[in-house]
């Protein structure tokens, strides 16, 4: 089969023969190349230093070093949460770091340069400002150019635009770095290279180190600004007490005494410390980030898995996220509407049957051999002796062949069809369809030949309509039951592209998206809005008044898409961001959580917090999944944590002010912090949830460990107080207050661990049973320094902590009226 491709002639003064060796030399010299290199804002040493010197850590470090100078090792324990809290946080943030600093919107390894007359290869780096390249299919384009010649050049670039449909560029028009070319050649001069290319000056935009958004933490490190606040002057007044009980300061720096009160003021404070809160929180994304991964799906930073639980609205990119990118063959019919005839199909399989074919033709080809009933039909074109052949053309808009003494043409139907007797109903199908969002050409025959204009081919006279082709972007299998489940979680999906709005919308309706109020999908024409980023006053609300309503944005820049995840969030909405193009970027990187697609630019993957590695839409879900159970087990073990802060808090403030003895030491507080809370709580963390998210989990949290804090505090110096008053030993008071706290500690843990049914009533059972195992040897008592129990020293543990589990239990029971109350007030949620 013989073809007769159509080359777009170069200007008469063109140069193509490409730079000198010389001319090379005097660009590189100069730096005009296209290597590139950038790091992100924060190096791994600012990334450990952020992570080192925090206020948890300044805190606990200055405890731990006065504890080894002055104290025991064995009180030393607490140093453990502190060394494996900044591992994991530094470990995580470096691990992000260095996804970002794979940044690469350019995949090509090589490039196909001309210099003096002759075409070699060369590395992507090595191509310098006016370098002639050759572009060919499947390649990408390496720096930003302009055509010389083009041999029926596609270029996709919805990497940067978001348009789907393939651009054909002329001679003159530009391309742009990291758009790829999908169908014929061209010879193109640079005009841009290395930092000053267009994709890179977004990727560089997007390249800026931020943290993602979490609520988890936020509430964690509002906990730790309070107590920064309290904690020197309580530490201080504690360890200034523990003095004036040791006979005074001067007495106790003359004695030694003064250590013992330092360490005394050292309890006081690591027991202030919520420090298994942060180390959790930590572990519990870590381990959420793992289940994640054996489905696919990377976490660049570890709270993003808490952010998709709370997103309100779901910004979806359509090109590579709802659609798959590709195109398919609909239906082929007659132009009145009927079936297409024999030969017909016959045409068409010989129009696709090209050696360079085109998006549009591999999508017929492909859906003739797919639909069995058309492809035996059109089996016999293979056996056509074509007498001629026309390629598509970006110019023409057209492509034709000729055999059996007939000329088929394909392509535009305003083109194929403008001058045909008897087109009009044809075209008000086209017309028809193309409303619905489907892309139609148009199939016409004609006795007569092609003709040879000046510089192109001409269609043919005599032209009648024969068929309307009907393509349809191809729509993921998994997106409609994706999209039905965020719609049945209160989750608001928006479509944004680049695309004719008319066309996204239908999309968007195949794929099962609907309005805010659960109608008909709005379609707006992003022309029309603010392009501005930073837009202020009345155009941003107006914006931002549009997004509310709209459910389909097309017509869309990469700045817009940036502008409306901001218009968004500035209505107090926690947005998700969609997208597998460098378009997609600057708004992924802005949103509360930017999601990319696994077959998306690089540039997307790096910026983005979550990467579905396979592009399955479907994964999302699981996503959510993950994050309601790290929200709701947080929530769940929070409690036991600042419980443990408020009483601590407490004891520190009454041990102060009245001057007794500090009832504990650090690794007394080490093993009531580890049966009642660090081992139960990290086993509740990783245990399944799937309660909704509500916002506010601090204020919850607080309503239970403020007030069953203060009757734990309460019930240990009451304990404390009674065991001095019957005058038993100093062990034995330590050792009475230790179990009191211990008794407290668990029924806490039994409201946190509720229903306890199953293994959560056995938690409870073996925190109970390690503790009254630990009184009972020998070993673990003189480790602890403990003593073993007198009979009164037993009934005082059993009264107090009795009284201590009834006013627990009340607090529980009257927590909805206190919630009900606070919330009434605005106070939680």
């Amino acid at each position: 089969m013989t073809r007769t491709p159509t080359t777009t002639a170069p200007a008469e003064t063109l140069d193509t023969s490409g730079l000198t060796a010389g001319e090379v030399a005097e660009r590189v010299r100069a730096g005009k190349t296209n290597a590139y290199r950038d790091t992100t804002s924060r190096s791994a040493a600012a990334i450990l230093r952020a992570n080192v010197f925090t206020v948890f850590n300044a805190i606990l470090g200055a405890a731990l070093v006065l504890i080894l100078l002055f104290g025991s090792w064995k009180d030393a324990l607490f140093g453990f949460v502190l060394l494996l809290n900044t591992a994991t946080g530094t470990i995580a943030e470096i691990r992000a770091k260095r996804a970002l600093d794979r940044l690469s919107v350019l995949d090509a390894p090589r490039a196909h340069v001309l210099r003096d007359g002759v075409e070699q290869d060369v590395d992507v780096a090595a191509v310098v400002l006016d370098d002639v390249l050759r572009l060919r299919g499947g390649e990408q384009v390496p720096a930003d150019a302009v055509v010389l010649t083009s041999d029926n050049l596609e270029v996709d670039e919805s990497i940067l635009t978001g348009e789907s449909d393939p651009v054909r560029p002329d001679t003159d028009d530009r391309v742009m770095s990291g758009t790829t070319v999908t169908a014929g050649t061209a010879l193109v001069r640079t005009t841009a290279v290395g930092a000053d290319a267009y994709a890179r000056r977004l990727a560089r935009e997007a390249r800026r180190y931020s943290v993602v958004t979490s609520e988890l933490q936020e509430g964690t490190n509002r906990v730790l600004r309070w107590i920064s606040w309290v904690i020197v002057p309580v530490a201080l007044l504690l360890v200034w007490s523990q003095l004036r009980q040791n006979g005074g300061v001067a007495q106790a720096l003359t004695s030694g005494q003064w250590r013992v009160a330092l360490v005394a003021g050292i309890a006081g404070v690591i027991g202030m410390v919520p420090q298994g809160l942060v180390l959790l929180t930590s572990v519990n994304f870590a381990t959420a980030s793992l289940a994640l991964a054996r489905r696919n799906v990377l976490v660049q930073e570890l709270p993003a898995v808490e952010v998709l639980a709370r997103v309100d609205t779901l910004c979806l990119d359509k090109t590579g996220t709802i659609t798959t990118g590709a195109i398919r063959l609909e239906e082929v019919v007659g132009p009145d509407g009927g079936s297409p005839a024999r030969a017909v199909l016959e045409a068409l399989a010989a129009l696709s049957d090209g050696e360079d074919p085109n998006a549009t033709a591999v999508a017929i080809a492909r859906g003739l051999a797919d639909q069995r009933h058309l492809g035996e039909q059109a089996a016999a074109a293979g056996a056509r002796a074509v007498e001629a052949a026309v390629p598509f053309s970006s110019r023409r808009k057209w492509s034709a062949v000729r055999y059996d003494g007939v000329t088929w043409v394909l392509g535009a139907p305003e083109i194929v069809l403008a001058r045909t007797p008897g087109a009009e109903a044809a075209l008000a199908r086209v017309r028809e369809r193309a409303a619905d969002g489907a892309r139609v050409v148009a199939l016409a025959r004609s006795g007569e030949s092609c003709g040879i204009g000046a510089d192109d081919h001409l269609l043919p006279g005599g032209l009648e309509p024969a068929a309307l082709v009907v393509l349809a972007e191809e729509i993921r299998p998994d997106a409609a039951q994706t999209l039905d489940y965020f719609r049945q979680q209160g989750v608001e999906v928006k479509v944004i592209s680049g695309d004719n709005p008319d066309t996204v919308a239908a999309v968007a309706r195949r794929a099962g998206v609907s309005g805010p109020d659960g109608g008909e999908p709005v379609a707006v024409d992003a022309r029309t809005l603010p392009q501005e980023a930073d837009s202020e006053g009345p155009e941003a609300a107006r914006l931002a008044d549009v997004l509310e309503a709209a459910s389909v944005l097309g017509r869309v820049t990469p700045e817009q898409k940036r502008a409306f995840v901001r218009a968004l969030r500035s209505r107090g909405r926690v947005v998700a961001m969609t997208g597998d193009g460098v378009n997609d970027a600057l708004a992924l990187k802005d949103a509360d959580l930017g999601i990319a697609m696994g077959n998306g630019a690089p540039a997307t993957k790096a910026v983005a917090r979550l990467v579905l590695l396979k592009g399955e839409f479907s994964a999302l879900p699981g996503v959510v999944a993950q994050g309601r159970r790290v929200m709701a087990n947080t929530e769940r073990i929070a409690s036991l944590f600042l419980a443990k802060t408020v009483y601590a808090s407490l004891i520190a403030v009454v041990v102060s002010l009245t001057a007794i003895a500090y009832p504990f030491l650090p690794r007394q507080l080490t093993i009531v912090s580890s049966l009642t809370i660090g081992i139960p709580a990290f086993i509740l963390a990783l245990a399944p949830n799937s309660r909704r998210y509500r916002a506010g989990f601090l204020g919850r949290v607080l309503t239970l460990a403020v007030p069953a804090g203060l009757v734990a505090g309460c019930a240990t110096l009451a304990a404390r107080t009674w065991l001095v008053a019957v005058g038993v030993s100093t062990e034995q008071v330590t050792t009475g207050a230790t179990l009191v706290l211990v008794c407290s500690g668990l029924w806490l843990l039994t409201l946190t661990a509720r229903p306890l049914l199953g293994w959560r009533l056995g938690l409870v059972a073996a925190m109970a049973g390690i503790a009254v195992l630990g009184v009972f040897v020998p070993a673990v008592r003189a480790f602890f320094l403990l003593a073993w129990p007198t009979a009164t020293t037993w009934w005082i543990i059993l009264a107090v902590s009795a009284a201590a589990v009834a006013g627990i239990e009340a607090v529980y029971l009257l927590r909805p009226r206190l919630v009900a109350y606070l919330h009434a007030r605005g106070l939680v949620n």
